[in-house]
């Protein structure tokens, strides 16, 4: 399971003008804002990034400074690989060290969609445990034995939220090492991807002839 909320697409209208920088053509800059304050590339501009894109990473370096927030929830079997990508990217995630006992444990907090009857009757076996450690934790706090059995035994099902900070050439990395991936997760963040505003344009561009501008 994985749910992606509160998506923001930032700095596309510094970006485009950035990447006019090394032919000094700003004047050829065709991009507005829309009536709802949206900024939308002219066709000129879509153009040019287009071409830039599909010309390789030493020439899209624009793409980087197209920012993307969102707050992403998913099990800790999925954060485990998303980790791979730590350069130009930054996750700030809700505390299991801190609040793992603020709420009571319940098969909703852990992602359980593929489990056969089987896997469904052993997690709710470790959720009541978890629960009960949790309650007698929260009973006294001085006894730190039952934090240790909730943290020590918490599974990589577990859902955490975090809220992560990338950008367009993050996305084009992640989309082609994990489109194929068996993890559904993986579909999921992809099938998102090439939502964005100009994935197909900007981010989908692998397999495409290369050209410059």
């Amino acid at each position: 399971m994985i749910i992606l909320e509160r998506t923001s697409v930032m700095n596309l209208e510094n970006a485009i003008r950035g990447a006019r920088n090394p032919m000094n053509s700003w004047g050829r800059m065709d991009s507005e804002y829309d009536e709802r304050g949206i900024f939308v590339l002219g066709e000129n501009d879509l153009d040019l990034g287009r071409r830039l894109a599909r010309a390789g990473s030493d020439h899209r370096k624009f793409l980087r400074q197209i920012f993307v927030s969102v707050d992403i929830t998913a099990p800790l079997y999925w954060w485990k690989e998303f980790d791979t990508y730590k350069v130009g990217t930054v996750a700030n995630s809700c505390s299991t060290m801190h609040k793992i006992h603020v709420k009571p444990f319940e098969r909703e907090d852990f992602s359980c969609d593929r489990l056969d009857e089987g896997g469904l009757a052993a997690l709710d076996a470790l959720i009541a445990y978890l629960e009960g450690e949790r309650v007698r934790f929260c009973a006294n706090k001085e006894d730190r034995q039952p934090w240790h059995n909730i943290i020590q035994l918490l599974p990589s099902s577990y859902n955490q939220m975090r809220t992560v900070s990338m950008n367009y050439e993050n996305l084009i990395n992640m989309y082609y090492a994990r489109k194929n991936h068996k993890l559904a997760e993986w579909h999921t963040l992809c099938a998102w991807i090439e939502a964005l505003p100009y994935a197909k344009e900007l981010i989908l561009v692998k397999g495409e002839a290369k050209e410059l501008c």
